[in-house]
């Protein structure tokens, strides 16, 4: 009874909610979905009456009304790593992005080298003992709300109860927000042949009793499709989305044979169907842990045959990948790319894949080529990439020598780029 008491004494308006935020504060929200719309829109909504605010966020999904160029003076948005609605504004040049390491942003939070005056997050509804989940997204958030001066939920029933490091008392809550709106759902990209393609080798690659780390795109999920026949996979991820589910339920993931937390998956984020997020409550067989957890290369190298598989935009013939930018122009950003490069890298039988389509733009354009376009980040170096797969095969780099490796990259090229990248090559003394 004592910890309703101190919900419905903590339970305000959306708008009433706003009074926790001052004047130069950042207010950290968490990943993706796990935003919670009632408090962003009553944000918006005021935002004139503020100065200086800054809303951080990775992947936001839905474009509030402060993502508005003319009023970035009261709100504006910076971002940990863009998304659809972030995009635009960091091409035009009003909103900034904060680069770094995934695993490491609550360690940044922890030193002071971000800041995290406020957090807005959503949570499930409280249980028995006064706990929230914040079960969407703890990723760098549970770090953010031990630095906050002011917590504020965003309460919703369809919001999943998980287990794990993801939970809040409400004694630690300033104020309290109810709300029903149904999660938003991200639907499933289109998988087209060129992913089929890469799909195909990557699943040829995972064996039974594997621990896959595996994104949203259509790439991965075309290597889900491909892996109905293998048994016994581990989940160790930043994501869970509905191509593991469906592993899951078609019997293919069991986490039985993990050596590192048998029995569990594990995620930091969760994105995509309603039947996703119903799948995620109250799973004993899913914990939901921050980002510092499930992508610290080192714990996650415990896994034995850990699977890494992560997408680029672009590919240099030394191995250096280009994951986030389009030359000089913002696309999304660092994440967990190097993370679990490294964590693949150091895991016993473990396999960093990159993938990516040989070519951009109709078949114009290679993304494989001599150096990386003026202007991109390095998001995987040289010395991290492994292996590396296109619809025309794999190329495996480490151990291999700078001429060797270029051999390697060149046979995997579009056929049509492929006397055009040796001649490169040649003028670069590596054939």
């Amino acid at each position: 009874m004592a910890f309703q008491a101190q919900y419905q004494a903590r339970r305000c308006t959306a708008a009433d909610a706003l009074q926790h935020v001052k004047d130069g504060d950042t207010i950290v929200v968490p990943t993706g979905v796990a935003e919670p719309p009632a408090l962003l829109t009553a944000l918006s909504e005021q935002r004139t009456r503020f100065h200086d605010v800054t809303v951080s966020q990775i992947l936001p999904v839905r474009k509030f009304g402060y993502f508005d160029p003319a009023t970035v003076q009261h709100v504006r948005h910076t971002a940990y790593f863009l998304g659809g609605a972030s995009r635009p504004g960091a091409q035009e040049g009003w909103i900034d992005y904060r680069p770094g390491y995934f695993s490491e942003m609550p360690m940044l939070f922890d030193r002071g080298l971000m800041p995290a005056e406020v957090v807005f997050a959503l949570a499930s509804p409280m249980d028995a003992h006064g706990y929230f989940a914040i079960s969407l997204g703890p990723d760098y958030t549970m770090a953010a709300i031990k630095k906050a001066r002011a917590v504020v939920l965003e309460v919703n029933p369809h919001v999943p109860f998980a287990y794990g490091q993801c939970h809040i008392h409400v004694s630690q809550v300033a104020a309290l927000v109810e709300d029903e709106t149904p999660i938003t759902e991200v639907g499933l990209p289109k998988i087209g042949p060129v992913q089929q393609a890469i799909g195909k080798y990557v699943a040829d690659m995972i064996e039974d009793g594997d621990t896959l780390q595996i994104g949203f795109g259509a790439i991965p999920d075309a290597v889900v499709m491909q892996l109905t026949d293998k048994r016994d996979l581990g989940v160790h991820t930043e994501m869970i989305g509905d191509g593991i589910m469906t592993l899951v339920e078609a019997g293919v993931v069991t986490n039985r044979r993990k050596n590192y937390l048998p029995g569990k998956m594990v995620a930091t984020f969760g994105l995509g169907s309603r039947k996703l997020y119903d799948f995620m409550d109250h799973n004993p067989a899913l914990e939901m842990h921050p980002v510092d957890f499930t992508n610290d290369p080192y714990l996650a190298s415990q896994n034995d045959h850990l699977i890494a598989i992560n997408a680029s935009m672009q590919i240099d013939l030394f191995g250096q990948c280009g994951s986030e930018t389009q030359g000089f122009k913002p696309y999304s950003g660092t994440g967990g790319q190097a993370d679990f490069v490294r964590a693949a890298n150091r895991s016993k039988g473990g396999k960093a894949i990159i993938v990516l389509p040989s070519t951009a733009k109709d078949d114009t354009i290679s993304r494989i080529a001599p150096v990386l376009s003026p202007g991109t980040h390095v998001s995987a170096g040289k010395n991290d990439t492994n292996y590396v797969v296109t619809e025309y095969g794999v190329a495996q780099l480490r151990g291999k020598t700078a001429k060797e490796r270029a051999r390697a990259l060149i046979g995997i090229a579009h056929p049509k780029f492929r006397d055009e990248l040796t001649e490169a090559a040649r003028k670069m003394k590596l054939l």
